[in-house]
């Protein structure tokens, strides 16, 4: 006998180890939200894909009303062609699955959110800052990929699957992966407290937006809940930004304000300088009410993510 579907709405999330996915989780569950979580075996795609099939299966069979957070993905700009290709690949296939089950459980509401990169997707764009309305350009297989999720997701709608796209700027805080060579507030806090150099491989006039991921994880369930009044088969691209730029200098004079102490930088190159964008401002005009939650001031951020880094490597 089959079990009884809930009516109330239950959220999905993909990527929940994450930096994002796990400032997500927390905050679904600390609103009370019912939280599925997927245990996804990256390292061999065909068996992600069947998990996640499986997973879609399940979770439609139990509620009638399903947001999936999606907040998985391991490249960075510096990952290569061949990588990036297996990660979209992947997410393509499940995308397929996805559809399949909703066809199945028509009865059934689905909503998507797909965490997606504002650097990533408008980093050859002109005349910063950059909109919604602004035509992306990748620079580098990382922004290219990132476009190629977003299409991909974008056909669930034909079959009345509602897309949130979020393209979020560069997050920074506590949970960044060390081990990836992004996140150069965490990377800087990791220099600084074990007083090794780090080296710069752009001008310190970089550009960049920082939004606080406890911020951007209020932002994605906030957005989600937005989505949720929307017709079925409803698509929208949200900036997910702090719109307030900050240079590189200026993060580095903050972190040696709150720390104390200077930051250990050298100047370097790297052949994938050339995919990273001297200006990458944003302004959003897409749901302007999801905007005041990112309400982190960057030297209360950086703080927060100098007291996390330095309690990670005293472990």
């Amino acid at each position: 006998m089959a079990s009884p579907r809930a009516d109330s709405p239950a959220d999905w999330i993909v990527g929940a180890h994450g930096m994002l996915g796990s400032a997500v989780t927390r905050a679904a569950e600390i609103a009370g939200h019912t939280v599925h979580l997927s245990h996804v075996p990256w390292g061999d795609p065909a068996r992600a894909v069947e998990v996640l099939a499986a997973d879609a299966q399940r979770i439609l069979t139990l509620h009638d009303d399903v947001t999936l957070l999606w907040c998985a993905g391991a490249g960075v700009v510096a990952t290569t062609p061949e990588m990036l290709a297996v990660e979209v690949e992947t997410f393509r296939s499940f995308m397929t699955e996805l559809d399949e089950a909703h066809l199945r459980h028509r009865e059934s509401r689905v909503r998507v959110f797909l965490a997606s990169s504002a650097g990533g997707v408008y980093a050859g764009s002109a005349a910063p800052p950059f909109t919604e309305s602004t035509a992306p350009i990748a620079l580098a297989p990382y922004g290219e990929a990132k476009l190629a999720n977003e299409e991909a997701v974008r056909r669930l709608a034909d079959h009345g699957v509602s897309v949130l796209i979020g393209r979020l700027s560069n997050l920074y805080g506590p949970g960044q992966d060390l081990s990836k060579p992004q996140g150069v507030i965490s990377q800087l806090c990791r220099a600084q407290w074990q007083r090794s150099p780090m080296t710069m491989y752009v001008s310190l006039d970089t550009t960049r937006d920082y939004l606080f991921v406890g911020d951007a994880a209020q932002m994605v369930l906030a957005g989600s809940h937005l989505l949720s009044a929307e017709p079925d088969g409803t698509v929208v691209v949200k900036i997910l930004a702090s719109q307030a730029p900050a240079s590189l200098a200026l993060i580095i004079g903050e972190l040696r304000r709150v720390s104390r102490r200077r930051a250990p930088i050298v100047v370097g190159t790297s052949p994938n300088a050339r995919f990273q964008a001297k200006d990458l401002r944003f302004r959003s005009e897409v749901w302007p009410s999801l905007d005041h939650l990112a309400s982190t001031p960057l030297p209360a951020g950086i703080h927060a993510t100098l007291q996390n880094v330095s309690e990670g490597l005293r472990r």
